[in-house]
């Protein structure tokens, strides 16, 4: 049954505040609907797990043809994986994943494993540090590289690429308008790029060799390359961050995690669930659909709010408690769906390295304050000082 009252906010979802600390305004929405209008934003909020999966599946409903904030960035992502619906999406999407899959990622195992070993090992000796240039941002850097085969002064570039084209998935304000420059030179190098200047047996090589088959269009290379370069790092390096701020927060957890490594997995998907790595991605309602007696007019858009979804006491008891036994592996953070992470395999494979190597090496974690980077749309912390390492 539709509800007459829509339930309505005057929050502000990308103001400074709410991107320093999210949770209390997800919270607050969560607890007013399922869907709430986002007056000052002119958005309809998703905030709660049920819906949230539901709207992730129903790509018919609701479309990735907005999956940004603003006009400009969606007509720049029109032909992509990330913006497109089946049956554009399905052929692009296997040309993503095709490097992607489980198969194609066993090989990389030991080198990420041993990337990691060496950086913790380094890090124990030198005792404090910053675990985000040193640890977080250093290892998925060094992955990401060589997996596309980046050569020359492109290589110092890819941060803050990667950076700027989270920004502009937000709304056209002052961080957006800032970073448009920096996205678009992404965007002029991965439409020009040629497979000659990446690394012979790279798998960013291996995309070429596919247009050159004829397997994807030619234009879908470049593409998929940006895709690599734009979300394959930020959120990696969200995620590895967020493990170890949460590890030094929660020693007792840390320390059922050294005594049963083999909880690893499911401790990097409850840090996953608690700190989601993106605070909304958009959808087009292309069909008047009702969410939970709400009426949602065609024409209008989502953003679908993962962290407050992850927290959701409907669905996960106690959410705002930290237990890596938890294991909660239908958290929301990767997405759900046609469109769910295609690079959370190589995501899992090098947090999972970092977080082998921490527990065989560190005994306990000691952590200054952190301060969180504001982005429109990536959620991460930008420094985490390591004031103690202690070494096993």
């Amino acid at each position: 049954m539709t509800s007459a009252t829509i339930a309505t906010s005057d929050i502000d979802l990308w103001s400074d505040e709410t991107l320093a600390n999210p949770y209390p305004v997800f919270a607050e929405l969560r607890e007013q609907a399922s869907v709430v209008r986002l007056s000052t934003n002119g958005v309809w909020a998703l905030t709660r797990y049920d819906p949230i999966r539901d709207a992730l599946a129903n790509w018919q409903a609701f479309s990735s043809n907005s999956v940004a904030f603003n006009d400009a960035m969606n007509g720049a992502l029109v032909g992509t994986t990330m913006a497109a619906d089946p049956p554009v999406h399905t052929g692009l999407r296997a040309a993503l994943t095709e490097n992607l899959s489980p198969r194609a990622l066993r090989g990389l195992k030991s080198s990420i494993d041993e990337k990691a070993d060496v950086l913790v090992a380094n890090l124990v000796e030198r005792g404090s540090f910053d675990a985000m240039d040193d640890l977080a941002r250093a290892l998925p850097l060094q992955v990401v590289i060589d997996l596309i085969g980046l050569q020359g002064d492109v290589r110092d570039k890819v941060l803050g690429w990667g950076e700027a084209a989270f920004n502009v998935l937000g709304p056209m304000n002052q961080r957006t308008a800032e970073n448009f420059p920096i996205a678009g030179e992404l965007f002029q190098w991965a439409s020009t790029l040629q497979g000659s200047e990446l690394t012979e047996g790279s798998m960013g090589r291996a995309i070429f060799d596919a247009a050159d088959r004829g397997d994807i269009g030619a234009s879908n290379a470049g593409q998929i390359i940006h895709q690599y370069v734009a979300a394959g790092m930020d959120t990696t390096i969200a995620a590895i961050g967020n493990a170890i701020a949460q590890f030094a927060a929660h020693p007792d957890q840390y320390e059922i995690l050294r005594q049963d490594p083999s909880l690893i997995p499911s401790a990097f998907n409850e840090v996953l669930r608690y700190e989601a790595l993106m605070l909304a991605e958009g959808r087009l309602v292309k069909e008047d659909t009702e969410v939970d007696g709400t009426l949602i007019p065609a024409g209008d858009q989502l953003a679908i709010l993962f962290g407050a979804g992850n927290r959701d006491p409907r669905h996960y008891d106690d959410p705002d408690a930290f237990l890596v036994q938890r294991n909660p592996v239908d958290h929301l953070t990767f997405g759900y769906g046609i469109h769910s992470c295609a690079g959370q395999g190589l995501a899992r494979l090098e947090a999972f390295a970092v977080l082998s190597a921490l527990v065989r090496r560190v005994s306990k974690i000691t952590v200054g304050e952190p301060v969180r980077k504001v982005n429109n749309t990536s959620q991460s912390l930008d420094h985490l000082p390591v004031l103690e390492f202690v070494a096993a």
